[in-house]
């Protein structure tokens, strides 16, 4: 009775279901409705067996429907894992760019979401960053657009960050190399009017955040009366970071018949909200229950504040150390702490929310080609960029979450290679480190401090270790919420245009070469300005496919004298 009740909350205003009855998927996960009160596969629609997600009766807002798939599009093998990307059926122009990509066995995420997006279902797919959920969303997008033109967007990606949106542009530029479809990345820090010049050319795939696509439509700039596919990408950090009033807005002005595609990490109540608002009948694709990476090894170091900058020091002073991304709570803290690792002759450059949108690439475009091999980040940098090599993630602050420490640590370990994770804990920290142990379903590996050697005592004066960034999430929504500074942000400066040279996706780009010690004291304002080493092109512009998007293979950032060592 419920599960009906469920399936008439929602209507569909354009007719029936076109199209055979589909074949049950799987059983809705109990993730998904775990935490909400009165839901059990008795009362929900979650044994329905076509993994039906329950529905709420509204008349305030008509019901959303998926629109049937291209009728030129191939059939596809759906309600079962594809075995390899032959069995797709995909088209000769995208068989030939995954080929050209390097990419030659589907990920799990892909094996389970492809058939049926290609299918034109709409799709849940609960997965981590780094696995290859990029191409789980963009091949069917390319697929399904191939053969038509129109003079409007006929796909959107909502984007949480630009830095994510730059790299999920780049991906789709990538496997479109050989097709005529156009993308653009649409996000805060570049000028609007270049923006709207480029949407003059009517690119086929947008990539937008939230804040400026918003600016976009209310100048009339862009239309989204042709779009045929939804993405909605990191849907859970969306949320975090305050977006989903402007996820809402955005789709009030969609078409109503459409095909929608919805990824998340994780899902917190309001995400499951926008789920029953967004999708129909949804193939539910989950790994693992959104855990960490069996290549991550985790360790807690028991210490005092003033023991994190000698530890921190240790560890990127180890054998094993190749590049790390270090996070901390705040913008001013991760300022500092960058500052003291480049006085004291690491490579350590800041990326946080204070930052401009040029300083910001110069930033994440110096870690990527080794120009700097530690990136001192806030959480704005923890979601989605898939940066090869990172051997080490050092949790300076412990994350306020379990998800938190989940989406941080999801920066190495990624495509199947090895990582690290080491945790700071101070006294107070207990709690969430129990809440983090909770989520992995086991204890993290407690280490001496004595371990790491003689500790130098240290303190980031001027910042404190408590609180939570205003950068980072929540309700802020200030310089880098919303995609960036867009309106009243601190930085217009624009990013060059040009055509997208890689990608990050279910092929594991090129290794970094081994970080080297030196004597260096570069700031981020001297990074060169080259194109970065295997980096997603950030900034706009329509990028054609055809001819574009090669990888580089080569080392990035040169030779590099040897760094010193504390003391020397």
């Amino acid at each position: 009775m419920a599960a009906s009740a469920a399936l008439s909350g929602r209507r569909r205003t354009t007719g029936p279901p076109t199209g055979p009855r589909r074949a049950p998927f799987r059983s809705l996960p109990s993730l998904l409705w775990g935490a909400d009160p009165g839901r059990s596969p008795a009362n929900s629609a979650a044994t329905h067996s076509e993994t039906v997600i329950s529905r709420r009766t509204s008349s305030a807002r008509p019901a959303t429907t998926r629109g049937p798939a291209a009728p030129d599009q191939p059939a596809a093998p759906e309600g079962r894992p594809a075995a390899s990307f032959d069995s797709l059926d995909l088209s000769p122009e995208l068989s030939k760019a995954v080929t050209a990509a390097g990419f030659t066995e589907l990920r799990p995420i892909q094996a389970h979401a492809l058939p049926h997006a290609l299918a034109g279902r709409d799709v849940l797919g609960l997965a981590q960053t780094g696995t290859g959920k990029t191409a789980a969303f963009a091949l069917p997008i390319l697929q399904r657009l191939l053969g038509r033109r129109a003079n409007a967007p006929r796909a959107l990606v909502v984007a949480p960050t630009r830095e994510l949106a730059a790299q999920v542009q780049a991906e789709i530029a990538l496997l479109a190399k050989f097709t005529p479809l156009t993308s653009m990345s649409i996000f805060g820090g570049v000028p609007i009017p270049r923006q709207v010049r480029a949407l003059r050319s009517n690119p086929d795939i947008v990539v937008a955040c939230p804040g400026r696509l918003l600016d976009l439509m209310g100048q009339g700039a862009i239309k989204l009366n042709c779009v045929e596919v939804l993405v909605l990408d990191e849907a859970d950090h969306m949320f975090d970071m305050g977006f989903l009033p402007d996820v809402r807005r955005i789709l009030k002005a969609l078409p109503e018949r459409r095909q929608n595609l919805l990824f998340s990490a994780t899902m917190p109540r309001e995400i499951r909200k926008l789920a029953d608002t967004v999708l129909f009948k949804p193939a539910v694709v989950e790994l693992a229950n959104a855990r960490p990476a069996e290549t991550i090894a985790h360790s807690i170091y028991q210490m005092t504040e003033g023991d994190k900058v000698g530890a921190t020091e240790a560890l990127l002073e180890g054998d094993d150390f190749r590049s790390a991304i270090v996070f901390l709570r705040t913008k001013r803290r991760a300022k500092k702490l960058a500052e003291r690792l480049d006085a004291r002759g690491h490579r350590a450059v800041a990326m946080q929310g204070n930052m401009s949108q040029p300083q910001r690439e110069r930033a994440l475009r110096g870690f990527r080609d080794g120009t700097f091999d530690v990136l001192v980040a806030t959480d704005i940098a923890a979601r989605g960029l898939d940066i090869a090599g990172v051997s080490h993630v050092i949790n300076f602050d412990v994350p306020n979450t379990p998800d938190a420490y989940t989406h941080r640590i999801g920066r190495t370990g990624r495509s199947e290679q090895t990582g690290q994770a080491f945790t700071f804990v101070t006294a107070e920290d207990h709690d969430q480190v129990r809440q983090i142990e909770k989520r992995l379903g086991a204890p993290i590996d407690k280490r001496k401090l004595s371990e790491l050697g003689h500790i130098e005592k240290a303190t980031l004066k001027g910042a404190t270790g408590r609180g939570r960034s205003s950068d980072d999430g929540g309700s802020s929504r200030g310089s880098s919420g919303r995609g960036g500074p867009g309106r009243g942000g601190p930085s217009r400066g624009a990013a060059p245009r040009g055509r997208s040279t890689r990608a990050a996706g279910p092929s594991a780009p090129p290794a970094r070469a081994p970080a080297r010690k030196v004597s260096s004291t570069a700031k981020v304002s001297n990074a060169p300005a080259a194109a970065s080493r295997g980096g997603p092109a950030f900034g706009v512009g329509v990028h054609e496919s055809s001819g574009g998007g090669q990888r580089r293979q080569d080392g990035g950032g040169g030779q590099r004298p040897p760094r010193r060592r504390r003391g020397a």
